[in-house]
């Protein structure tokens, strides 16, 4: 029990700091290490199981929906950053450029993609020229590189992997129906498979991405009471269309202008995740996006039959449709429990002589710890119900911890009183000037998270400057 205390001592308590417990479990579970270049990170294989396994039921998803995937370059020719002013301006600050191709000296400097709105734009202009060619629906997976000052594991890096949807519609109602539409897919994904329940809305003009006439996102709150993007989806009307000249032949052989959308999701999930589930023994992992299922753990397993048993109960399991592994390293029993518990992995199965000799073995959960005796014969009957008990369970609890940590607040010293005493969203109303924005977050570092399409009144006018409101937004400190 030594060792167990040992690994389980290396992480840092989430109620004592925050931030350090994340870094902790992200490097004790071996999600990810640092890299040489500053900012980076090397994503280990247990990080990237967990990618692998998101991106594998995003995709179906976005397939389901007519998507496409597609692959572009990463670099982008300066001018052609240009033709979009308001989006080269919000990106600037972040760009890392080529300029040299070998030891000579480039013509053109190349931008490392920030994103590749420019270059699907570049592509579309001569792509589209007809009223039958829409709507185009394209998706890459690929990283991208933005030269962030200040970096953490997941949530932050200089270069990070996500995927990218780009769409091309004929009209304006068509790119706003598939703007709402990969919103809902992002939604429910992470209501379904990460047992994340999130906040939709659209983002204010000041918060909304750079050169987008409208930005929909969905948030979600971490356990420390801070808000995450987690996924956005950009409406960009014809704006791009028309700096980037893609136009097509309508019925009434007339040039129109196209309209578009763009959408994505990060890496960045994956620090959701830990930071919604994980406790103060590591991660907790959903069992739907989980990459191994269960740990079978042999106790006293140099005693005749017992690795032979642990065997044969994986087996089983694997031809069930579970992901297995079994621990017969020679690692103390304690020692192996708090290493399944510090990588999250949903059910551990303890199987040892006596087990064995009375026709059952201890399942234990991950999330609750609690401990089950199962017949040996039901076990992959109850492995199922256990798995789809415990999916719900976090999702519920997330839910609920959404619910405690959301206030209102009418008048502004309310609102300034919760927000800097009480972790989590504020609920007020807001008069849709920017000023009051940049006022609270000047006085409290707070900022508008969405303005959720399910619209409440919390009263009649804004929380900042009293003048009459125009929308109820969710506020929050975030990462």
């Amino acid at each position: 029990m030594a060792e167990n205390k040992k690994l389980v001592e290396a992480i840092t308590s989430m109620e004592e700091d925050f931030a350090q417990w994340y870094t902790d479990v992200v490097k004790k579970a071996e999600l990810i290490d640092y890299a040489s270049v500053k900012g980076c990170m090397v994503i280990k294989p247990a990080g990237y199981a967990l990618w692998e396994n998101i991106q594998k039921e995003l995709d179906a998803k976005f397939k389901e929906t007519g998507v496409e995937n597609v692959y572009m370059p990463m670099f982008i020719p300066e001018s052609l950053l240009q033709k979009e002013k308001d989006h080269v301006e919000g990106f600037a600050p972040e760009v890392a450029w080529v300029t040299h191709g070998g030891l000579e000296p480039l013509q053109e400097r190349l931008c490392v993609r920030p994103t590749s709105e420019t270059l699907f734009c570049d592509f579309y202009k001569d792509d589209v020229h007809s009223y039958r060619d829409l709507p185009k629906c394209y998706n890459q997976w690929c990283s991208v590189v933005r030269w962030e000052k200040t970096t953490r594991p997941f949530l932050r890096s200089r270069e990070f992997l996500w995927q990218e949807g780009h769409t091309v519609h004929a009209t304006a109602e068509d790119a706003e129906e598939r703007t709402i539409q990969m919103l809902n897919v992002y939604a429910d994904f992470c209501e379904e498979y990460l047992a994340i329940p999130v906040i939709k809305g659209r983002k204010t003009d000041k918060e909304k991405f750079a050169g987008a006439e409208a930005t929909y996102t969905i948030e979600a709150l971490m356990h420390d009471g801070k808000a995450l993007q987690s996924g956005t989806s950009h409406n960009f009307g014809d704006g791009f269309a028309r700096a980037f000249g893609i136009q097509y032949a309508d019925k009434d052989n007339t040039l129109k202008y196209c309209h578009q959308t763009s959408w994505g999701m990060s890496t960045r999930i994956i620090g959701g995740i830990i930071m919604v589930h994980g406790d103060d023994s590591g991660l907790v992992l959903p069992p739907r996006i989980a990459p191994i299922h269960v740990m079978v753990i042999p106790i006293q397993q140099k005693k005749e039959g017992v690795l032979e048993k642990a065997a044969e109960l994986k087996d089983r399991l694997v031809k069930a449709g579970f992901k297995v592994k079994v621990d017969d390293s020679d690692k103390s029993p304690g020692f192996k429990f708090a290493e399944q518990e510090m990588r999250g992995i949903p059910v551990r199965i303890e199987i040892g002589p006596k087990d064995i000799e009375n026709g059952k073995c201890i399942v234990v959960r991950r999330d609750t710890r609690e401990k089950i005796e199962v017949v040996l014969g039901e076990l992959e009957t109850k492995v199922k119900e256990i798995l789809e008990t415990m999916q719900k369970d976090m999702l519920e609890r997330a839910r609920k911890h959404v619910e405690a940590h959301t206030y209102e607040a009418k008048e502004y010293d309310e609102f300034c009183d919760i927000i800097n005493n009480k972790p989590g969203f504020v609920k007020a109303m807001w008069c849709g000037d920017v000023s009051c924005e940049e006022k609270i977050k000047e006085d409290t570092t707070a900022t508008s998270r969405c303005m959720p399409f399910e619209q409440e009144t919390i009263s009649d006018h804004c929380v900042c400057c009293g003048r009459p409101a125009k929308k109820m937004v969710y506020w929050g400190k975030a990462y």
